[in-house]
């Protein structure tokens, strides 16, 4: 490695360290990058592995797993209570309409279950969720963040607060800034973390109003570039509900800056997509990095924005508990 490359490095690391440090200590510290130092000091070699057999077998999960990760995030803090199954007296998150497409329940279990065989009721759901997201990541050849660890499972999921707290894909500017400062993210974050977006796929349905009925218009968003529209009208009918979509045409399993380029060609699939560029904060990045001839400042960015991501809300000490089965809580 060359000395400009290692000083890079160097400093990569230590400006994602710096913000690591700020989020735990945000958390009153409570998290750390050693806290199954003596209890799990495998686990996230544990981790590594499985999810280096799941993604080798179903690359496209690796979109699904970071998906995940942030819609248990978005409602509760990253308790995992987007795991837990509905029961006869409550329906739980999983089962609210922002998470009928979340994929990725069956991949945590299995990694628990290995967990839980070297460790039995050490580790939490809510750690594992975050571990298997950042190691998916970076299996890909995407960015690789520290992730501290000490999270306890939440025992409660309500369909209703995933309604409110997950911001759907249509929305504005506006509603995404808000979304996200009221969970300590701020602009930045947003745009950053939008560019997972460089991964995985839509349904048609989430964005077939776009293409045929804008706004109750019975045309197209004029946002959307028109050149763009027939190509995916071409794979989307007006009541599809099943068909699957690249979000990022030719690059869907690779963790690049070419989300940004689309944007900014109005090529975005989600109207969340195109408000990147309605605001000067946000648009500035999304055209920065569309141009960017090197993704390091991007995975430098999108690392420190996941760390502050992982700490949303966490439960330690003695709130919650540790799970035994993530879709449970213990009796």
């Amino acid at each position: 490695m060359s000395s400009s490359n290692r000083h890079h490095h160097l400093a990569v690391f230590v400006i994602i360290s710096l913000v690591f440090l700020n989020a735990c200590e945000a958390q009153g510290g409570d998290l750390r990058l050693d806290y199954y130092a003596t209890t799990c000091p495998s686990v996230e070699a544990i981790v590594k592995h499985e999810t280096s057999i799941i993604m080798s077998r179903a690359p496209t999960l690796a979109a699904a797993l970071l998906r995940l990760h942030f819609h248990d995030c978005f409602v509760r803090g990253c308790d995992a209570s987007l795991l837990l199954n509905s029961t006869k007296s409550n329906t739980a998150e999983k089962d609210s309409p922002p998470n009928f497409t979340v994929r990725g329940y069956g991949s945590i279990d299995r990694v628990k279950a290995a967990v839980e065989e070297t460790c039995p009721g050490v580790v939490s759901c809510a750690d594992i969720v975050a571990l298997v997201a950042r190691d998916a990541i970076s299996l890909l050849n995407g960015p690789y963040w520290p992730v501290a660890l000490g999270r306890r499972d939440g025992t409660i999921s309500r369909r209703s607060e995933a309604l409110t707290n997950i911001p759907p894909p249509t929305s504005n500017i506006s509603a995404l800034k808000d979304s996200f400062a009221s969970k300590g993210l701020n602009a930045k974050d947003l745009v950053v973390l939008s560019g997972s977006h460089t991964i995985g796929n839509s349904h048609c349905s989430s964005f077939s109003a776009r293409l045929y009925n804008f706004s109750g218009t019975g045309a197209p968003d004029p946002a959307l570039d028109s050149e763009y529209v027939p190509r995916l009208k071409s794979k989307c009918s007006p009541t599809d509900t099943t068909t699957i979509v690249e979000m990022d045409p030719g690059s869907f399993l690779t963790y690049d800056t070419h989300y940004y380029t689309n944007v900014a060609k109005r090529r975005g699939l989600f109207t969340s997509d195109w408000s990147l560029l309605t605001d000067p904060e946000t648009a500035a990045y999304v055209r920065q990095q569309a141009v960017a001839t090197s993704p390091y400042v991007f995975f430098q960015d999108f690392a420190n924005s996941m760390v502050k991501m992982a700490s949303i809300g966490v439960l330690t000490g003695n709130q919650g508990e540790i799970r035994k089965h993530c879709a449970f809580v213990n009796s």
